[in-house]
């Protein structure tokens, strides 16, 4: 039998293990977890107990994490141990881990039909290419990553289709201790995500002209060999929104905006979560699927006439 190990060493025969089966963007998010969460709290240790593991859990809620990443540091968690145990450096046993029940009503910010007009009619007499970022957004509920990595090679104006490839981020990459970040522009990280959107007619009026004229090989965003990135994006898209007076909407509510669209023009939820990019539909019903007071108004006036 092989000798026992504290977790720290599982941790690092782990890393060299799983770093050539996963990809850079996806090891760099493992890494930041276990340096921030596991190491601190179970590095030391040989085996990890059912009740460490809960006090941890309500410890990181207690400091404000949100549910979804302690259950992402949980998913490490018992990778590693699940590796370590595999290979007879630690003992494990599975886990029940029970979170508290959220009362809080889960809810998305999106632009209202009359803000998300004005932006696009703002953009339209206003144009530049990174206004056009925004409206791309909304017209086809792309990413931040997704926009920064779009070229013009890859809008189709023949066919009115955009084909999402390509996502830039930045990512820590730690080696020998040393953190750093790095700026890559990759595959998207589910196959799902790898999709064809069609244009709509107003944004096929906008792009026609200017795919006549583009290199295709440079990027929409600064219509330049060099792309910007995400946090630079976000920053602008910040100022936008300010400068026209809109509320305060993370640049991922312009996706949600343009979900919730598409589900009160009563489009198919499969279509909806196909064109979102979704890895299964439950996703997009969890997310969308909700009435809003104007939709529920509308359908008690329905059923009063009755």
């Amino acid at each position: 039998m092989n000798q026992q190990k504290q977790i720290f060493e599982v941790i690092d025969l782990w890393k060299a293990d799983k770093k050539q089966y996963v990809k850079k963007s996806s090891f760099s998010a493992y890494i930041l977890l276990i340096e921030n969460h596991l190491l601190p709290n179970f590095g030391d240790k040989r085996e990890v107990q059912e009740a460490d593991v809960q006090l941890f859990v309500f410890q990181k809620l207690n400091n404000g994490l949100s549910q979804k990443t302690i259950k992402d540091i949980l998913i490490v968690l018992k990778m590693i141990l699940k590796f370590g145990a595999k290979r007879k450096f630690l003992n494990y046993t599975p886990f029940d881990i029970q979170f508290p029940t959220d009362r809080e009503k889960q809810s998305i910010d999106v632009l209202s039909r009359s803000d998300q007009k004005k932006i696009m009619n703002y953009i339209q007499e206003h144009f530049t290419f990174r206004n056009l970022g925004v409206y791309i957004c909304l017209s086809a509920g792309i990413r931040i990553g997704e926009i920064c990595a779009l070229t013009w090679e890859d809008i189709d104006t023949d066919n009115g289709i955009i084909n999402v490839r390509r996502t830039i981020q930045r990512i820590y990459n730690i080696d020998d201790g040393l953190r750093k970040t790095e700026l890559i522009l990759d595959t998207p990280k589910t196959k799902n995500s790898i999709r064809d959107i069609p244009l709509n007619k107003d944004l096929l009026k906008i792009l026609k002209p200017f795919k006549k004229i583009v290199n295709p090989s440079f990027f929409v965003l600064t219509n330049d060999a060099k792309p910007t990135e995400p946090r630079t994006y976000r920053s602008y898209y910040k100022t936008l929104m300010k400068d026209l007076g809109m509320p305060d909407l993370k640049f991922h509510g312009l996706r949600h905006s343009f979900a919730t669209r598409c589900i009160e023009s009563n489009c198919d939820y499969k279509t909806v979560s196909v064109l979102l990019g979704h890895s299964n539909i439950s996703t997009t019903l969890n997310l969308y699927v909700h009435p809003n007071m104007e939709q529920k108004r509308k359908q008690l006036n329905k059923c009063s006439k009755l």
